[in-house]
């Protein structure tokens, strides 16, 4: 995405107090479980780090689960709700989903592009989460061939903080050179009884920590240093092979959410 602030162009990746990254979440507590068990979701477009505004959804295109080689339609589990963040309430969706069967659950989220009336583009992000049941490793590395993909290359639900995270950005299975990543922390824990943001973690001491921008070499690889524990969005910016939408420029994006623990 480009971003235009007193006449000049700049890219997403430079943050300004007012143009934080956009991340859509698909949120759940927690990814590594021990057993199998019934899962909360959250769905929700907002910016995880300053939460200085969250965006209504504009719908759901496509969401499913795959475990094992088996996909399963969860479109029709969402439920509209009202998600209140820090300065500001919008349009989401929560679900549920029994994770009973041992190994890796891939959830895959595909939402209706959203308009951002600032810029006069729409943005889409093809979201991936990895929950995983028991320990059993099966798909989490599975490429699915989307049209924007970040295809990890280390478990993303086994991260000690103070570790790394590797992941390849592709677009129709194609490796994309140098493509450029948002990272962001989740700033502040998710309230999935009334549907909202809790208090800040951690206080930025400049504008350039919020949204960390990185890019991926020749392969479309990239690699990360986890500082902290809890949940952490990589937004591969306009990946995707489609460009418009409606008549207008579209950023397509791919994200995957990981999850750091702390070793104690």
């Amino acid at each position: 995405m480009k971003k235009t602030v007193l006449g000049l162009t700049l890219t997403s990746s430079l943050v300004l107090s007012s143009a934080f990254a956009h991340f859509q979440m698909l949120y759940t507590p927690e990814s590594a479980l021990e057993k199998g068990q019934t899962i909360e979701l959250r769905e929700v477009f907002t910016h995880p780090f300053a939460d200085e505004h969250t965006m209504d959804m504009a719908g759901v295109e496509e969401f499913y689960v795959i475990n094992k080689k088996r996909r399963k339609d969860l479109k029709n589990t969402l439920k509209a709700i009202t998600f209140t963040g820090s300065h500001n309430s919008a349009k989401a969706y929560k679900s549920e989903y029994k994770a009973k069967r041992m190994g890796d659950h891939l959830f895959v989220l595909k939402p209706t592009p959203y308009y951002e009336k600032g810029e006069d583009i729409y943005i889409q992000q093809i979201v991936k989460t990895i929950v995983n049941v028991a320990g059993t490793p099966t798909n989490w590395d599975e490429e699915l061939g989307l049209k924007a993909e970040i295809v990890p290359l280390i478990k993303p639900y086994s991260i000690w903080a103070g570790s790394t995270f590797t992941g390849i950005v592709k677009s129709n299975g194609k490796p994309v050179p140098f493509a450029e990543i948002e990272v962001e922390y989740l700033n502040r824990d998710v309230n999935l009884d009334s549907n909202s943001m809790g208090k800040t973690k951690i206080e930025a001491p400049q504008d350039s920590f919020v949204t960390i921008g990185i890019k991926a070499n020749k392969d479309g690889e990239f690699t990360f240093g986890i500082p902290k524990s809890g949940w952490w969005g990589f937004c591969a910016l306009g990946v995707g092979s489609d460009k418009e939408y409606k008549g207008k420029e579209l950023s397509q994006d791919a994200v995957i959410w990981i999850q750091a623990k702390d070793m104690k």
